[in-house]
């Protein structure tokens, strides 16, 4: 936390700076951190939770820290908006209750519609280090004539859970063929380290763009294994690809 009182010890004008840009920081920090109203749920079963569901809301429980488990109920729209992204961090309000932060542990979602069916929620305290898995992006383009391959979907992270990010971009702009990004590479959030991860696994592999030729033969060679023949269109365009007299029989050429 920073002490307000002493930088306002600093000359006026510099103070007012340094105030302008703590406000700044503070407010994006809340605004990463989203607040949903929910009301304490007493009713369990499932007739119970397809009448929650019909009210447009989402049956959930929080647990954690030795607490014992709360059971809840969350708006259901603000709770699909929230959890468009994994691992957002949330304030739970509850009436009669100290508001909660919590992450999404697991989100049952009904495979069809998409809407949220039941959440559970983990309890988390400000200053605390959790482990969680976050999407990794690339962007940019690599040099011309390459493919760049992303071994890993996401990298576990062992981060504060005020300070988890929604991805980690890695860039590959102008990347030759033959580099490869190690996790120890990647740009991670100030205080974060790797989880499940060795320093030296292999995140983006770099490599030359296969030619039309290689493309073809690994084709044929995927259709021969399936036992898929050749087409007709397939045999005449072998044909064609042959010289005059190739195929031929030595008896043929002399008649």
């Amino acid at each position: 936390m920073i002490d307000r009182a002493r930088v306002r010890t600093r000359p006026a004008e510099q103070s007012a700076f340094i105030l302008a840009v703590i406000d700044r920081l503070e407010d994006h920090t809340m605004a990463d951190i989203i607040t949903l109203n929910a009301e304490a749920r007493d009713a369990f079963g499932k007739g119970a939770a397809r009448r929650i569901r019909r009210a447009d809301k989402v049956p959930a429980v929080i647990y954690g820290h030795g607490m014992d488990p709360v059971h809840i109920t969350l708006p259901g729209h603000e709770t699909l908006l929230a959890l468009r992204n994994s691992n957002a961090l949330l304030t739970i309000e509850l009436s009669g209750s100290e508001s909660q932060l919590a992450l999404p542990k697991q989100v049952q979602r009904d495979p069809i519609k998409g809407t949220i069916e039941h959440v559970d929620l983990i309890a988390v305290k400000r200053g605390e280090k959790v482990t969680v898995e976050v999407p990794l992006t690339v962007t940019g383009e690599a040099a011309p004539d390459t493919v760049v391959m992303l071994d890993l979907q996401t990298i576990g992270l062992e981060v504060l859970a005020t300070n988890i990010p929604e991805e980690i971009e890695i860039s590959v702009e102008g990347l030759e063929a033959g580099t490869q990004i190690l996790a120890e590479q990647l740009k991670l959030p100030e205080g974060a380290e790797l989880a499940g991860h060795e320093a030296d696994s292999l995140i983006v592999n770099v490599t030359n763009a296969p030619t039309q030729a290689e493309l073809d033969a690994e084709l044929a060679e995927a259709e021969a294994e399936a036992g898929i023949e050749p087409t007709l269109d397939e045999d005449a365009e072998a044909a064609e690809g042959q010289e005059p007299g190739d195929g031929e029989s030595e008896g043929d050429s002399q008649e």
